[in-house]
């Protein structure tokens, strides 16, 4: 009986030494996913927000590489006029087929349009500010909502994964990349005023569940621009696990000037500083991913 006391309390305090993670749930190593036997079809999923400035780019970039990195054949698509996604990994955007083409000639071969990336197993499908006026020219087609979803089915089973990186705003475009998702990816600056919008993102979402795919699900919120030596937030991050309990991913990305120059550089972070914190807190995030099961 005695003994069996002794376990019981050494099993206890092993569990009370189990650190903390940013989110105030135990940290845990989530493991190296597997290899692949084979490729697709694709999971898709939407990395949006209506704010700007909170960590789509900067996420839908390192994400895509860190799932390259494991194994995983990925295709992210710029979806946002600024072209920030195709910048940050070194892609040349004028006078060659982009996002805007397909969108507009549905006849178009998807293929013509995508590039292959410096990073082993990332493609990219471009975007520049054409991309702008897609809204105003597809207002008035026949399903104008399912159009990226028509573009993507002709490489969906090329690709295990197809990240989006949506523009900032609950637009045309931003229903169509939720209407061709099979999830979404909130990432989320833990600051105050984006905290304010993720409910009308989460009811948009809904509306397009009910109304145009129903099989969408959400796939977690992402904080971002975490910085633990400030109390507000320390304090945001505590409001948003409270409001979404376990849509809140564990893995936390903190603030860093790396991620700046690493888009300078033309390179995800896990190219251009492999051994720093944030290029293995989105290493940290694949695994994640693939333990939660959004992706294969």
């Amino acid at each position: 009986m005695a003994e069996k006391a002794a376990k019981s309390r050494a099993k206890a305090k092993k569990a009370d030494d189990t650190p903390m993670g940013p989110t105030g749930r135990p940290y845990r190593g989530f493991p190296i996913p597997a290899p692949l036997k084979s490729h697709g079809p694709a999971r898709i999923i939407a990395l949006c927000n209506q704010k700007g400035g909170v960590g789509k780019t900067t996420t839908s970039i390192n994400l895509a590489a860190a799932l390259a990195e494991y194994g995983r054949k990925v295709l992210a698509v710029d979806f946002d006029p600024q072209g920030a996604l195709s910048a940050g990994l070194g892609i040349q955007t004028h006078d060659v087929p982009t996002v805007y083409d397909l969108l507009l000639d549905t006849k178009r071969d998807a293929h013509e349009a995508i590039v292959h990336s410096n990073v082993e197993g990332l493609d990219v499908l471009p975007a520049n500010i054409d991309l702008s006026a897609a809204e105003v020219h597809l207002v008035n087609e026949v399903a104008r909502e399912t159009i990226l979803a028509r573009v993507l089915r002709q490489v969906a089973g090329e690709y295990d994964v197809i990240l989006i990186d949506c523009q900032p705003s609950l637009g045309l475009l931003t229903v169509n990349a939720l209407t061709a998702a099979h999830g979404v990816i909130i990432p989320l600056e833990c600051e105050f005023f984006a905290l304010r919008g993720v409910a009308l993102l989460i009811e948009t979402i809904d509306k397009v569940r009910d109304r145009l795919n129903p099989s969408i699900t959400m796939d977690g919120l992402l904080a971002t621009m975490y910085d633990p030596r400030t109390l507000h937030s320390r304090e945001v991050l505590e409001r948003v696990v409270e409001a979404f309990g376990d849509d809140v991913l564990e893995t936390v990305i903190g603030r860093t000037v790396k991620f700046p120059d690493a888009s300078v550089s033309g390179v995800p972070i896990t190219e251009f500083a492999p051994e720093h914190a944030a290029a293995q807190a989105y290493l940290r995030l694949a695994r994640e991913l693939v333990a939660r099961g959004a992706v294969a």
